[in-house]
């Protein structure tokens, strides 16, 4: 039998048992499901990421007894339901950018003057870390955990119109197509998620807390699941800081995901950066026989620096993947909407196979594999599991699934072309159309001898916590060649 992807302790953290986990794709449908879980709480709430805003509407389809907006619906709650504790980590980026664009001056004094809205700031990281964990968890009995902030911005449906009048930011103005997604599961996995979050609060704050004790169980009507009965692996990237042990679980296991595959990798991800997962992809690339590896991405990183930092890094990546394509099996695309608005992808998903599952928070970026605090889950289907056929239906459902929202066609469709023998490459290059509603082809953009030593060095992408020496150090190697290019 082949060694399996998920080993506690190498590849993930900890292996709990989900009744339930269903995919969840674009944040429409998670903002609906976040609000219809917490509307049932009964003892705690923990809202552990990187972001959030207190002004978003969670569901604007629904009228009810309770507010829309997450600030007024958390304090509604608290007002309700006399034994509800609720939890507020969000990622340090200092006060005035914490009152610009995350939650509000009104609704943080509101908290601190509430006894059971707690909200904080998570800053006990390295210097050039930041908290990049997305999870909710509710009365420990339901977990979500996955790429997308509750936060301006992120909301939107399947279409991803081009103007979208509900997809506004509390300013007024329509925000751009965004394509995300996260998980949602119970029982012991929906715990185990529990003492996650209840660790990074006691890392970052100092409180101890006591789990809820509660089992009654809450599960959204409306949401589907997309597996049942089965193991879930929860992988982290932690840092070592502070007293906290390091955890590369994260880049573990997207090698171990790499290695195994067989006929297929699909990625989706808002970077494509990591030197380390670039060579492994490639390495398979290479290989006589390999799988098909497909990688959907924006077609640009979201602000300047962030394209220095990760597009000049990606031009690298991609270069040696398509080096490595001596068999037409990469497809390094990104999504367009009906009118060619590209969608920017914040998605983290992979899916190898029709027998691994994965989404959470990490990019494949250096960061996410050594600086950054992230947590994914993911699902393993093993010969002789239980549901083996039921669970392996399931992971290929989901693979179709996406590829028919991105190229806006039903997902009978993508299932009907697998049908006839066509491998997820193949149904691509049949669907794909130059214009609209599509997946297109990355561009491989031109880098200058700056750009080069830029990307080559990971200045802006380092991939573990470094002393303020060190990066000096590294700066000023880097500084001193870029001086000469330029002719300075």
């Amino acid at each position: 039998m082949d060694k399996p992807i998920l080993e506690p302790g190498e590849t993930c953290w900890r292996m709990a048992k989900a009744d339930r986990l269903a995919l969840i794709i674009d944040a429409a449908s998670y903002f609906a499901s976040l609000r219809r879980a917490m509307v049932q709480a009964q003892r705690s709430i923990y809202l552990i990421g990187w972001d959030f805003d207190t002004r978003i509407r969670l569901d604007p389809s629904i009228e009810d007894e309770w507010p829309d907006k997450l600030g007024p619906l958390l304090n509604a709650l608290v007002k309700a339901r006399p034994e509800l504790e609720i939890r507020v980590l969000k990622w340090d980026v200092g006060v005035l950018q914490t009152l610009g664009r995350g939650a509000t001056p009104l609704f943080i004094l509101d908290w601190v003057a509430s006894k059971r809205v707690h909200f904080r700031l998570d800053h006990v990281h390295p210097a050039d870390a930041c908290h990049h964990q997305k999870l909710a968890v509710i009365d420990d009995v339901l977990a979500f955990c996955g790429g997308i902030d509750i936060t301006v911005g992120r909301w939107d449906t399947r279409e991803h119109r081009e103007q979208d009048p509900r997809r506004t930011s509390p300013w007024g103005f329509t925000q751009p197509p965004w394509h995300d997604a996260t998980a949602a599961v119970d029982a012991e996995a929906a715990s185990a998620l529990g003492d996650l979050a209840r660790e990074r609060w006691k890392h970052a704050t100092g409180e101890d807390l006591a789990p809820p004790g509660l089992d009654e169980e809450i599960w959204p009507e409306t949401l589907s699941p997309t597996l049942t009965d089965i193991e879930v692996g929860i992988a982290r990237t932690q840092p070592a800081y502070d007293g906290q042990p390091e955890a590369r679980e994260v880049e573990a296991l997207y090698l171990s995901a790499i290695g195994s595959a067989q006929e297929a990798i699909y990625i989706e991800s808002q970077y494509l950066a990591s030197h380390t997962i670039g060579e492994a992809l490639a390495a398979r690339l290479e290989q006589t026989g390999g799988p098909e590896v497909i990688i959907v991405a924006p077609l640009t990183a979201e602000g300047w620096l962030e394209e220095e930092a990760m597009g000049t890094a990606r031009a690298l990546v991609t270069r040696r993947l398509r080096r490595a394509d001596r068999k037409s099996r990469l497809r390094l695309v990104y999504p367009a909407n009906a009118r060619g608005t590209p969608i920017y992808v914040h998605a983290k998903i992979m899916i190898v196979d029709d027998r691994f599952l994965r989404v959470g928070s990490s990019n494949l970026n250096n960061r996410s594999m050594g600086l950054d605090t992230e947590c994914d889950i993911a699902v393993e289907v093993r010969p002789g599991a239980r549901n083996e056929d039921a669970s392996r239906a399931a992971i290929r459902t989901a693979r179709n699934d996406l590829l028919a929202e991105h190229f806006g066609v039903a997902i009978e469709m993508v299932n009907a072309l697998q049908d006839e023998g066509n491998s997820p490459i193949q149904i691509i290059d049949i669907l794909s159309r130059p214009y609209g509603r599509s997946l297109h082809p990355l561009p491989l953009p031109h880098l200058n001898a700056v750009e080069e030593r830029l990307a080559a060095s990971h200045l802006l992408d380092p991939e573990k916590p470094e002393t303020l020496q060190h990066k000096l150090r590294r700066l000023l190697a880097w500084a001193m060649p870029v001086a000469q290019l330029r002719g300075d």
